[in-house]
């Protein structure tokens, strides 16, 4: 906990408004801090003397306490959420990171049309156009991931098939092994984008 932050549970500790575990933080900070120490017994100080005018002094009208009142500087109040976001880091970079990545995957996805062709075994395929195929006496030893295209398959393919903003024709010849996706929704797409993008960081 800085200094400034201590200030600003300084004014809550007093007003009653801390809670335990933020009591705690202060009382340590306290403890290794000698400018805030005297800070705090200044204001609580201040504060047992506005409160001996309320109670004790009958002669101070109300009109002398609310001058008072108002010209002591009024601790800054920090909305919920801001606190909030100040004691989860973690989980606020996190989040940002997702919302970032869905605009941005979305953004793409919305933007690219030009066909992409991803395997391991791609000298056994024929591109023509916008359309892929694997011809009837071709073996693909791995996945095939076409994007923005047609996918048509009359050979073996030994691993998956994702079609993605395309589609896909499977002759009565084909063979795929693995599973057989067609992604056509953005939704689809960028929750694909994101668990390959984990995948791709979990093995490296």
């Amino acid at each position: 906990m800085d200094c400034k932050q201590a200030v600003s549970l300084m004014h809550d500790y007093l007003d009653g408004d801390a809670s335990a575990h933020e009591k705690l933080e202060l009382q340590n900070h306290l403890q290794g801090c000698a400018e805030c120490r005297m800070k705090f017994k200044e204001l609580e100080q201040t504060d047992m003397l506005l409160y001996a005018i309320r109670h004790t002094a009958p002669t101070a009208s109300d009109e002398l306490t609310a001058r008072i009142m108002n010209a002591l500087p009024q601790p800054k109040k920090q909305m919920a959420w801001l606190k909030w976001i100040k004691k989860h880091p973690a989980i606020t970079a996190a989040a940002l990171f997702l919302v970032f990545m869905f605009f941005g995957t979305l953004n793409f996805w919305s933007q690219d049309s030009q066909l992409i062709v991803r395997g391991t075994d791609l000298d056994q395929v024929v591109i023509k156009g916008d359309t892929v195929i694997v011809p009837a006496d071709k073996s693909i030893a791995g996945d095939l991931t076409v994007e923005n295209g047609k996918a048509q398959v009359y050979g073996s393919v030994n691993g998956n098939v994702t079609v993605i903003d395309g589609s896909l024709y499977q002759a009565s010849t084909a063979h795929i092994s693995g599973q057989v996706k067609s992604i056509d929704q953005a939704m689809d797409w960028v929750w694909y984008k994101i668990s390959n993008l984990f995948s791709d960081v979990a093995y490296r």
